[in-house]
C-alpha cells in the first residue's frame, strides 16, 4: 500500500508563509469520513456509541468534529474531563476510564454524570468514600490475565499489565456494587494496542460476551453495555494491511448474535474507545530540512524533534516519511532522520531510504495524529509546535498555537530575571 500525504507541496508553502515548520496538520475530510464508516460498521447495534480516547488527540477542535460526528469523549485525567465539559460533552457521553484514581477525580467525574469505569476491587470502597454513595450506572475493567495471542510489540501481555480485575474479583465486585445500590453496569476490557488484524475485536468480544453472560447469571447484575476499548490500530508501515473496520464490525455482530441473543441479551449496547484508528492517519508532523551531516553515516536534521513526536524515540516505532515534490523519485538515499535534542534517539527514521533532500525541502511524517503531539514535552527547553486543521474547504485554521519562550517560563513567577520573557 502506498502511503500518500494528504497534503501537497504547494499548500505547505503556502501554510508556511503564515504557520512556520514543524505544525501538526489534520485533515477534518479524513476524520469525519473515518467516523461515518465507524458509526455505519456498528450501526446493527441498537445502542453503540464511540468514546473517542482524548489522551490520543486532546484537542477542543478535533473533539468538536468528533462530536458532531455523534462521538462521546473517553477520559482518563481531571484536566481531559475538563476539556470534554467545556467542549460541551455531559452525562453518559463521556466515559472515565483511569487507573490509580486520585478520589477527586472520581468526585468530577461524576460531578459531570460521566460513566465510571472501576479499573480495581479496590476503588469500590475509594468511590464510595468519596461520593457516599455508588452511582446507579457502573462499569469494571476486566483483565482475564495470560497472554493475548495477537501481539503487538506495545502491549500484548495482560498478565502483566496493570490493568484491569481478575475474573474472580470482577464476579465479586458485581456483587459488592449490586449490594451498594448499582443497577446498570458495563463491562470493560484493554488487552492489547495497535493491532492489525480484522480478527483482534471479534476476539475480544467473544471473551467479554461469554463473561457477561456468566456475570448476568451469577450474579444478577443487569449488563447495559460492553465497552471493547481501544487496541484497532493502523498501519503505520506502507506494506501492512490496514484493518476494515467494515468486516471487524461484522466479525463482532456474529460473536453477539452467537453469544448474547439466545442468552436473553440481545439488548446489550457496546461501546469503543478508539484514538488510534480515529485519528492517527488524518494528522502528520510536517518539517523542513535545515542541515545535513556526513560522518559515518548520512544524516538530515529537521526543525521538528522528539519533543514533537516521540514515538521513534520512545520504542523505535516506524513512522513513514513524505519528501514533499519528489514523491516521485526514486528512494535510493539512505538516511537518519534526526532532530536537534541532546539525546542519541531523537531520530525519526534510522537508514530509511528516501530520495535526495536538501536543505530547505519540506518531510510529512505520517500517521502523526494520535499520540503525537499529546506526548510532548519540554526536554532541552525546546517548545511544543502549533496544530493546524486543514479544512474540507481546503482553508487551513490553527487549532493550538505554538508554545513561546513565555510559556515556558511562566511557572517561574517567582524569578524577576525572566519576566521579560
Amino acid at each position: 500500500m502506498e502511503k500518500k500525504p494528504f497534503v501537497t507541496l504547494d499548500q505547505v508553502q503556502e501554510i508556511v508563509k503564515t504557520y512556520p515548520t514543524p505544525f501538526h496538520l489534520y485533515d477534518e475530510k479524513g476524520i469525519r469520513e473515518n467516523a461515518r464508516k465507524l458509526h455505519q460498521a456498528f450501526a446493527w447495534n441498537k445502542g453503540y456509541k464511540e468514546y473517542f480516547a482524548v489522551k490520543a488527540t486532546p484537542n477542543p477542535f478535533i473533539l468538536k468534529i468528533l462530536q458532531e460526528e455523534g462521538c462521546g469523549t473517553d477520559c482518563s485525567s481531571m484536566t481531559e474531563l475538563m476539556m470534554s465539559e467545556g467542549c460541551g460533552f455531559s452525562g453518559h457521553d463521556i466515559m472515565f476510564s483511569s487507573n490509580d484514581t486520585p478520589p477527586e477525580e472520581f468526585a468530577y467525574a461524576e460531578k459531570l454524570g460521566a460513566v465510571i469505569n472501576l479499573d480495581d476491587i479496590t476503588h469500590i470502597q475509594c468511590l464510595e468514600d468519596t461520593l457516599g454513595y455508588i452511582p446507579e450506572t457502573i462499569s469494571c475493567r476486566y483483565n482475564p490475565g495470560g497472554i493475548y495471542e495477537i501481539s503487538n510489540g506495545i502491549m500484548d501481555n495482560p498478565g502483566d499489565a496493570k490493568y484491569g480485575m481478575t475474573t474472580e474479583q470482577i464476579f465479586e465486585a458485581f456483587r459488592i456494587l449490586k449490594e451498594k445500590g448499582a443497577k446498570h453496569f458495563g463491562i470493560h476490557a484493554f488487552l492489547v494496542s495497535n493491532t492489525v488484524t480484522n480478527d483482534y475485536y471479534p476476539a475480544l468480544a467473544k471473551t467479554l460476551f461469554e463473561l457477561a453472560v456468566k456475570l448476568q447469571k451469577e450474579t444478577g447484575a443487569h449488563i447495559e453495555f460492553i465497552n471493547l476499548s481501544g487496541g484497532v490500530g493502523i498501519p503505520y508501515r506502507p506494506e501492512q494491511t490496514p484493518n476494515d473496520i467494515m468486516v471487524i464490525g461484522e466479525g463482532v455482530r456474529k460473536v453477539y448474535e452467537e453469544i448474547l441473543v439466545p442468552a436473553g441479551m440481545g439488548d446489550v449496547a457496546l461501546c469503543t474507545e478508539l484514538g488510534r484508528f480515529m485519528l492517527a492517519p488524518y494528522g502528520c508532523l510536517v518539517t523542513k530540512a535545515i542541515h545535513e551531516k556526513h560522518t559515518y553515516k548520512e544524516y538530515v536534521g529537521v526543525d521538528a524533534c522528539a519533543v514533537n513526536l516521540m514515538r521513534p524515540a520512545m520504542y523505535g516505532a516506524y513512522h513513514h516519511i513524505t519528501v514533499l515534490g519528489k514523491e516521485n523519485a526514486a528512494c535510493d538515499h539512505k538516511y537518519d532522520v534526526v532532530g536537534s535534542l541532546c539525546e542519541n534517539n531523537d531520530k525519526f527514521a534510522v537508514d530509511r531510504m528516501l530520495p535526495e533532500v536538501e536543505k530547505g525541502d519540506y518531510l510529512v511524517i505520517h500517521d502523526a495524529g494520535a499520540h503525537g503531539f499529546a506526548m510532548g514535552y519540554n526536554y532541552n527547553g525546546k517548545l511544543k509546535s502549533a496544530e493546524l486543521l486543514l479544512k474540507e474547504d481546503g482553508s487551513v485554521q490553527m487549532i493550538r498555537r505554538a508554545e513561546t519562550a513565555k510559556d515556558y517560563f511562566a511557572t517561574f513567577d517567582f524569578c524577576d530575571l525572566l519576566k521579560k520573557y
